[in-house]
C-alpha cells in the first residue's frame, strides 16, 4: 500500500499551514501543521512523524525547546529547524543539539522542497556526527548503489572509479546542480579501503557563512559569541574515513587557509584552542561554480585548488547525456515504486519521448522529481503515462509557454511569492471581500490587511 511520508510543521504563522500543504502535496508529502510547539508536543504523542519542520520563535515555547524535547522523547524523529533569525547562536545550538538541517528566512521554495526530500531520504542512523562516526558501510569491489548510465563520459567515470578509490587523494568533482556529485562522491567512499570509516558530509553553501569554520574545525565553549558548549568539528569525526566538503567554493578565505593546512600537514586546531590535532581524512570537494572564473576573481585559492584537484572530475549534465534518460527513467520508477509500497511500474514511450525533448537545465534531480510525481499520480495503474508527470495543474507541465497576470499563472520561487498568490487570488475569488478571503484561507482580515500594505509599500500591488 502507498505510503506517503509525513511531516509535522510547526509556525505560529497560519497563513504557511495552506501554503505548505500546498506545496508538499504536490511532492506527494503529507503535512500537519500546529499553530505551537505545545500542540506539536500533542500531536506527537498521538501518531510518528518522519520528519518535524519548526519555526524557532514562537509565542509559548521556542524552536530549541520543542527540539529538546523530541531528542529526548523521540531520537529517531528528525528536525529541521527555521528561522528569520538567523545567527551563529542559533545555528551552532541546533545543529549542535540534533538538528539535521538549519534554514533561515527567506529561502526559495525548490530549496526548501530539496531540503526536506534530502532529509527524508537520509538514514536515519546517520543524521548525527556521533552516529555517523560509528556507521560502518559494507565493503567489497562493487559499490552498493551503481552509478547509473551508459553514455561514454559514464562509462569512462566508472571505469576510473577503482583506481580514484583505491588511495587517500584528495578528489574534486565539477558540475551543475543535480548532476550527481554527491553520489560518485559517495562511491569513491564506499569502494575504499575506508569504506568501514565514517564518511560525513558538510554542505559549504547551505551553513551561514560564519558557522563554516566551526563545522569544519570544531570549537571551545566561550570561543565566541553562541559557542555555549565545546563543538566536534567535521574533520575530527570523519577520522579515519571520509569529508564530503560540498560546494567548497562558498567557503571563505580565512577557511580556505586552514583547509590548505589541514590538507599539508594532516593537522588542525579548534576555534578558541592551542592544541594542535593530527588528523587522517580523505577530503572530497565538489563544487557546481566555473572555477577558473572563481580563482580569477580572488574568491577561491589556486594554491588550495591544486592541492585538493589530484583526481578532478567532471560530471556531464544530463542533456550531454540524453541516451541514458530511458535508464535513469526506469532506476527512478523502482525506487520510487518501492519507497511508497507500489507494484512495479512501466513508463509509456510517449513520455520518454517527451523527456528526450526537454533541455533538463536541472538535470538528473529534475529528472528524478518528475519521475517521482509520475509513479505518485499513476496511483495503482502499472503505467506511467505522459499526462501523470505533464499536468498544466503543475507549473512546469509547459516551461516555455505561460503568460498572464501573477494570480492566474504564478511561477513562484520563494515562500513569500507563493503566501502573495494565495493572498491575492482568495481575494480575487471572494471578490475582493477581506473577510471571506480570510476565511478561507484560515487567517485573520486582519492579516491580509497586513499584507496588503506591506505589498503595496513594496511596490507589489498598485
Amino acid at each position: 500500500m502507498n505510503r506517503e511520508p509525513h511531516i509535522l510543521f510547526v509556525d505560529d504563522e497560519q497563513l504557511l499551514h495552506n501554503l505548505f500543504q500546498r506545496l508538499f502535496s504536490r511532492h506527494g508529502i503529507q503535512v500537519t501543521s500546529c499553530s505551537s510547539a505545545l500542540q506539536a508536543i500533542d500531536e506527537l504523542k498521538k501518531q510518528a512523524y518522519d520528519l518535524v519542520v519548526t519555526d524557532f520563535m514562537m509565542p509559548d515555547m521556542d524552536g530549541f525547546a520543542l527540539l529538546g524535547h523530541i531528542r529526548e522523547n523521540y531520537p529517531e524523529t528528525r528536525v529541521i529547524m527555521i528561522t528569520a533569525h538567523a545567527n551563529v547562536q542559533h545555528a551552532v545550538r541546533m545543529m549542535q543539539h540534533g538538528a539535521i538541517d538549519y534554514i533561515a528566512k527567506p529561502f526559495a521554495t525548490a530549496e526548501l522542497v530539496e531540503r526536506v526530500q534530502a532529509s527524508l531520504a537520509r538514514d536515519p542512523g546517520a543524521v548525527t556526527p556521533d552516529k555517523a562516526k560509528a556507521k560502518k558501510s559494507l565493503t567489497g569491489i562493487k559499490p552498493p548503489t551503481p552509478y547509473i548510465g551508459e553514455a561514454p563520459s559514464i562509462e569512462r567515470l566508472k571505469e576510473l572509479l577503482p583506481r580514484v578509490s583505491n588511495n587517500i587523494a584528495p578528489v574534486f568533482i565539477q558540475g551543475e546542480s543535480g548532476t550527481g556529485k554527491e553520489i560518485l562522491a559517495r562511491l569513491i567512499h564506499d569502494m575504499s579501503d575506508r569504506a568501514e570509516g565514517p564518511y560525513l558530509t558538510l554542505n559549504c553553501a547551505n551553513l551561514p557563512r560564519e558557522l563554516v569554520d566551526s563545522h569544519l574545525f570544531g570549537h571551545r565553549k566561550g570561543a565566541f559569541t553562541g559557542a555555549i558548549d565545546d563543538m566536534t568539528g567535521a574533520f575530527e569525526t570523519a577520522d579515519g574515513g571520509t569529508l564530503l566538503l560540498d560546494e567548497i567554493t562558498e567557503v571563505d578565505l580565512a577557511v580556505q587557509t586552514k583547509l590548505l593546512r589541514v590538507l599539508q600537514e594532516r593537522e588542525f586546531q579548534k576555534i578558541g584552542s592551542t592544541e594542535v590535532k593530527k588528523v587522517d581524512v580523505r577530503v572530497i570537494a565538489t563544487s557546481n561554480r566555473n572555477l577558473s572564473d572563481c580563482i580569477a576573481s580572488g574568491d577561491f585559492r589556486e594554491d588550495l585548488y591544486h592541492r585538493l584537484a589530484v583526481f578532478p572530475l567532471t560530471v556531464p549534465p544530463l542533456r550531454e547525456r540524453m541516451e541514458d534518460i530511458r535508464l535513469l527513467t526506469e532506476h527512478f520508477v523502482e525506487k520510487y515504486c518501492k519507497l511508497y509500497n507500489l507494484q512495479p511500474k512501466k513508463v509509456e514511450d510517449a513520455l520518454i519521448e517527451k523527456f528526450g525533448r526537454h533541455n533538463w537545465p536541472g538535470n538528473v534531480r529534475e529528472l528524478e522529481n518528475m519521475v517521482q510525481r509520475g509513479v505518485l499520480l499513476s496511483a495503482e495503474r502499472d503505467l506511467i503515462k505522459k499526462n501523470d508527470v505533464y499536468d498544466e495543474f503543475f507549473t512546469d507541465a509547459d516551461p516555455v509557454s505561460g503568460s498572464g497576470s501573477e494570480t492566474r499563472n504564478p511561477k513562484a520561487s520563494t515562500i513569500e511569492d507563493m503566501e502573495r498568490y494565495m493572498i491575492l487570488q482568495a481575494l480575487e475569488e471572494s471578490n475582493h471581500n477581506q473577510q471571506a478571503a480570510a476565511d478561507k484561507l484560515g487567517i485573520s482580515a486582519r492579516t491580509i490587511r497586513n499584507k496588503l500594505r506591506k505589498y503595496r509599500e513594496e511596490g507589489l500591488l498598485e
